[in-house]
């Protein structure tokens, strides 16, 4: 009777693709991830801020097509209506429209031109950092930590690799679910704040003062995306029990922001003992006696760009060492000694995450 060869045989198809199999896994990771009921309000919940900052867009806009921009005394001098939303956008442009750089010579066109940039750069900045950070935070932890410690508690990788499949494409295919999450919650929301400000805007030249936004916004997201999708892939690669990796996710994140916080109020106290000092000593106090105290920092403040000390503690933090890098693409922040410690610490927690997951993905290769 016939011998037939069951054992092991080389496979012999043709693959639609070099990357066929990384889609496969993303497509099927993203699928069986919004299958999860919290997801979807998760994601659902973080476009609600877009609300407020759209409606900040529109005040700022009236502003201009009411008052083109003047301070609050120049159109109290001038009989200008000082109730509504023109009176909401003046205050906005008054706080969030200043600039140290700011030319005196500019011509009213310009000036409004250059202060519409400025705001809606700050805008878009404060909108990813404060609300949508924290918010991506929580969608992620529901996320990534399911992803690779399933696999691992499921034995997946013994279907996965006997397949032409190999590490890159299985990781690439990963990091493209936790993309999609990222533009989901940031990308998507962002855009549609500045395609809001166009469409309220007097002008439609406006797209021609703003064109780059949509380019800093994507630039920002991936700033946002690359050291957070590969912490949240290593942790879920380093253990079968994803109840572990999301307890590792948040306690980073809030363990870090603990220690921020801790050593930003050392500093804080330390620059009021200074100031007690200083004024005890009758050194630099102005014609009254009084030498105003350090302006403590605002969450909001320092999420929208106004606050321009140097945070030299960001570096702890990946939610502040992330705000810090957007800052600069958005061009708020333009100082080396601000922005490349937060730059090194999260390219060296991108470099060590990126070799956590190699070692773990070849892992049964190795066996």
């Amino acid at each position: 009777m016939p011998l037939h060869d069951v054992g092991y045989r080389a496979w012999r198809g043709r693959r639609r693709g070099p990357w066929s199999a990384a889609m496969a896994i993303a497509t099927t990771g993203i699928r069986l991830a919004w299958t999860s009921r919290w997801l979807r309000r998760a994601v659902l919940f973080a476009w609600s801020p877009a609300l407020f900052f759209a409606a900040s867009f529109f005040a700022f806009e009236q502003a201009i097509d009411e008052g083109r921009i003047a301070s609050l005394q120049e159109r109290a001098v001038r009989g200008s209506n000082l109730d509504g939303i023109g009176l909401l956008g003046t205050i906005l442009a008054d706080t969030l429209g200043k600039s140290d750089a700011a030319d005196p010579h500019l011509s009213r066109e310009a000036e409004v031109a250059a202060t519409r940039r400025l705001v809606w750069s700050r805008l878009l900045l404060a909108f990813m950092r404060a609300p949508q950070a924290v918010l991506l935070a929580i969608v992620v932890g529901l996320v990534a930590p399911t992803l690779i410690s399933r696999d691992l508690r499921a034995k997946a990788w013994l279907v996965y690799f006997t397949r032409p499949l190999g590490g890159i494409h299985y990781i690439v295919g990963k990091i493209a679910v936790l993309s999609t999450v990222v533009a989901a919650v940031t990308v998507l929301p962002a855009l549609a704040l500045w395609f809001a400000g166009v469409l309220v805007s007097p002008s439609g030249w406006v797209i021609t003062e703003t064109w780059d936004l949509p380019l800093k916004i994507v630039a920002g997201s991936v700033a946002l995306a690359i050291p957070t999708v590969l912490l949240a892939l290593a942790y879920s690669s380093l253990t079968a029990e994803s109840r572990i990796a999301t307890f590792a996710w948040f306690a980073t994140w809030a363990a870090c922001w603990i220690a921020h916080s801790s050593l930003a109020t050392a500093d804080f106290v330390a620059a009021m003992d200074a100031h007690a000092a200083a004024v005890t000593d009758g050194a630099e106090v102005d014609e009254d006696g009084w030498r105003p105290p350090p302006r403590r920092v605002n969450w909001v403040a320092r999420a929208a760009g106004i606050d321009t000390t140097i945070d030299r503690w960001s570096w702890i933090s990946p939610y502040h060492a992330v705000g810090v890098i957007q800052a600069w693409i958005f061009g708020v922040e333009t100082r080396p000694q601000a922005v490349l410690p937060p730059a090194i610490a999260l390219a060296a927690v991108s470099l060590a995450s990126i070799l956590v997951l190699a070692w773990r993905v070849a892992a049964p290769m190795r066996a």
